[in-house]
């Protein structure tokens, strides 16, 4: 049986790099989440998206716009110098985080969808869902798809607090990466048992499948420093894996990459540990 660590020396660097990413390469991409709430109450008393304020509607647009231009300088001037994340990021913190991810991928088209808002005493609060995806280039063959849900407070215009609600990210590259369906629920009991499973639907036939699954604390640390995934040769068409819910209430990234000859993906989804 062919050694996995062999095989992935033998991967191209583009390909090693990707694996290598970690957490960095999905948690940036829900760096410019745009609109969101900061309290329960917000689904009781949200407005529609129609009856939005037209400076809400339109500094959503203009983020999207910064976003996608690449302009650091001009998405950070809608973030309050006193940001805060529930992820533990801050204003200097993020804009880091951004421009390395930024440098490795160029070329990304941010569009955000205004879900429902709410006016509190100090300001707008809104809830949305962003869309992030990348296409291959003429540098690099790799494909990304995101989504985010996210609930934001803004004053003057400007973000001030930010809580993530929900993530999932898919980053595919190769001629033929393979097609993965995966199951996990956004939501898991503290204490209680889980699966993770992330299947490849293409047969096999005599290829080899390599891959590895990884649960990281959300924490800042994860968006600054990626974790390097330690690869397994796979038996079977997939990653099929079993987790306990911490006995706190907290949030983790799960991630599974999966290796064909042809192709990688790699897919990173937030599961919440809640009391229910």
């Amino acid at each position: 049986m062919r050694n996995p660590v062999n095989s992935l020396q033998r991967l191209p660097e583009s390909l090693k790099a990707t694996m290598k990413s970690g957490s960095l390469n999905w948690s940036v991409f829900f760096l410019l989440t745009v609109g969101l709430t900061l309290g329960s109450s917000l689904k009781a008393q949200a407005e529609s998206p129609d009856t939005a304020p037209r400076e809400l509607k339109n500094t959503l647009t203009q983020i999207d716009a910064a976003a996608n231009s690449g302009n650091i300088e001009e998405v950070m001037q809608f973030y309050d110098t006193n940001f805060r994340n529930s992820d533990g990021l801050t204003l200097t913190s993020m804009q880091e985080a951004l421009t390395k991810f930024w440098k490795r991928y160029p070329q990304l088209n941010y569009r955000t969808e205004l879900q429902n808002w709410e006016r509190d005493d100090n300001g707008l609060v809104a809830e949305t869902v962003t869309y992030i995806t990348g296409t291959p280039t003429s540098t690099t063959d790799m494909k990304l798809e995101s989504v985010l849900r996210s609930r934001q407070h803004f004053e003057n215009q400007k973000i001030v607090e930010q809580e993530i609600l929900a993530e999932r990210s898919q980053l595919t590259t190769g001629v033929n990466p393979p097609t993965v369906e995966v199951n996990l629920p956004e939501q898991v009991a503290i204490g209680k048992p889980y699966n993770f499973d992330a299947i490849v639907q293409e047969p096999l036939g005599d290829q080899l499948l390599l891959g590895a699954a990884m649960e990281e604390v959300v924490d800042i640390e994860g968006y600054i420093n990626p974790t390097e995934f330690e690869l397994e040769l796979l038996p079977a068409g997939g990653l099929f894996k079993m987790g306990e819910a911490p006995l706190e209430e907290e949030q983790r990234w799960i991630s599974a990459i999966l290796i064909r000859g042809d192709g990688i993906t790699m897919i990173t989804q937030r599961l919440q540990f809640v009391k229910k």
